[in-house]
């Protein structure tokens, strides 16, 4: 159990460090910034990157939502979620704690959103908190389904980190714009407390929505798309 939680912590501060400090660092610097594509991709990378590196060890959750999702689809042991939710956020925390402590190394630091998720006010675009609800819910549904089916026995064998991977990607390129993405309750929270904004009050949104995308993904999956595939523990990705 110690080797499985050690892998959590390490991906999931891999996830946030890689895709939070591709916003926080290299987004906006000026007239060179990697812009939304570039965050996409950044945070696909850290879960394609994890996924083969640490998933033959705790089947490379790195996102509580995801856990709940897959103990739900008979994938994953209801015993570990809550030991796997506590190593997924130390290391988030952890990895927000680092970003910062090199983010703010530069003259007149400011640390604004610090890549953080929110809506209304708090939204790139201004997007109000039922968009905000809405499409974190669908996208982490999507994120499920398309988990669960990767690393599913009839999938193709090795190829399911690209396939999450990717999702990822086309995850954040949707929505960055309505929420900065979150489809991650540990992502949402580390950075929330560091942002000098009032993304701390606005978290709940970015537990219950993913938590509740998770639940609808694993359902349509285990319900209608394949209601007899057997029970195996054989774990997922994000």
């Amino acid at each position: 159990m110690f080797r499985k939680l050690s892998a959590e912590f390490i991906g999931t501060f891999w996830l946030v460090f890689g895709g939070c400090g591709a916003a926080v660092l290299a987004a906006g610097f000026p007239e060179l910034g990697i812009g939304f594509v570039g965050v996409s991709m950044a945070f696909g990378l850290t879960v394609l990157t994890m996924a083969y590196a640490l998933g033959g060890i705790s089947g490379g959750h790195f996102n509580p939502a995801v856990s709940l999702g897959l103990a739900l689809g008979n994938r994953f042991a209801w015993s570990e979620l809550l030991p796997y939710w506590v190593s997924q956020l130390l290391g988030s925390f952890t990895a927000a704690g680092l970003l910062y402590l090199i983010a703010s190394g530069i003259v007149d630091f400011q640390a604004g959103g610090f890549a953080s998720n929110g809506y209304g006010e708090l939204s790139p675009g201004g997007f109000s908190m039922r968009s905000a609800l809405l499409i974190e819910i669908v996208l982490t549904a999507g994120f499920l389904i398309v988990i669960l089916g990767s690393t599913s026995p009839k999938a193709p064998a090795g190829f399911a980190p690209i396939a999450i991977g990717l999702a990822l990607t086309l995850i954040h390129l949707i929505s960055i714009p309505v929420t900065n993405t979150s489809v991650n309750p540990a992502r949402s929270t580390s950075v929330a407390f560091y942002a000098d904004t009032a993304a701390v009050p606005q978290l709940w949104l970015f537990w219950v929505a993913p938590l509740i995308g998770a639940a609808m993904g694993a359902l349509i999956w285990k319900l209608v798309l394949a209601p007899d595939e057997a029970i195996e523990n054989i774990g997922g990705t994000g």
